[in-house]
């Protein structure tokens, strides 16, 4: 698809169509924060159409959402779900109901229910503007995470947290399965590439997957799959404050 002419609205081009070329024009970001989840929505959007998506929106957050897609002038046109989330409920059930033409997204494989289901090579578009999709499963079996249109920035959902991961022991979470997508599909993204997690409870907020190769604690520096299983294996965490609501509602789009 040429980049010359400009496309409003958004679309899905499947895995098995022709891949899209980067548009010259950045894709624009606005991180946001939602502090009793600690999740990290984020929004973006092309300057030139106005259409925007939301990745991983938090149904208590969803009216500031509004207000700043409101207040940018955006076309919201799609509210992607990295996965079905434990430790909130997706805001995308709600925005459904405010925002005309506005559909939920998520990957097949999470079997969930939304208006647009997502496997590995396809393209999410928003004006000139697209997300790849990635299979990155092992926190959940549904992980996707998403790659700008020029590789500049990845939103890994909790597959790749800033130096760390997402869990691996529920919702059909499996150490070996995670170690193999971080390692095929995120560390072989340019090292320049700015990693946006779904979660950060330190307060920071971006890292880079070359930062992420050399010094996570867990994925990084050289750690062996086996290393990286003894450590998930023995974390002891606590079970999910949310997660017998959240998982249910976000399921079926948060609803």
């Amino acid at each position: 698809m040429s980049s010359s002419s400009v496309i409003k609205g958004g679309f899905i081009i499947r895995a098995s169509d022709a891949p899209s070329d980067a548009p010259s024009a950045k894709m624009q970001l606005k991180q946001l924060f939602d502090p009793e989840s600690w999740t990290y929505t984020y929004l973006l959007w092309d300057e030139d159409t106005k259409d925007a998506v939301l990745i991983d929106p938090v149904d208590i957050q969803v009216d500031r959402d509004l207000a700043l897609v409101k207040e940018l002038g955006l076309n919201l046109v799609y509210g992607i779900n990295t996965h079905a989330h434990a430790d909130h409920i997706t805001g995308t059930g709600l925005l459904k109901r405010q925002v005309a033409g506005f559909q939920s997204v998520i990957s097949t494989a999470s079997k969930a229910i939304a208006d647009v289901h997502v496997d590995p090579g396809d393209e999410i578009h928003f004006g000139n503007h697209f997300l790849s999709v990635k299979a990155t499963p092992g926190h959940t079996e549904g992980c996707m995470s998403f790659v700008s249109d020029d590789e500049s920035m990845v939103f890994t959902g909790d597959a790749l947290l800033i130096m760390g991961c997402g869990r691996t022991d529920f919702q059909g979470g499996s150490a070996g399965t995670l170690y193999d997508s971080v390692h095929t599909q995120l560390f072989t993204l340019p090292e320049s590439c700015i990693v946006y997690p779904a979660h950060d409870y330190k307060e920071r907020t971006e890292s880079t997957i070359g930062k992420e190769k050399a010094e996570n604690p867990r994925l990084g520096n050289g750690k062996t799959k086996e290393e990286f299983i003894e450590i998930m294996a023995n974390l002891k965490l606590d079970y999910p404050k949310k997660i017998d609501v959240a998982v249910p509602a976000n399921m079926k789009c948060g609803v």
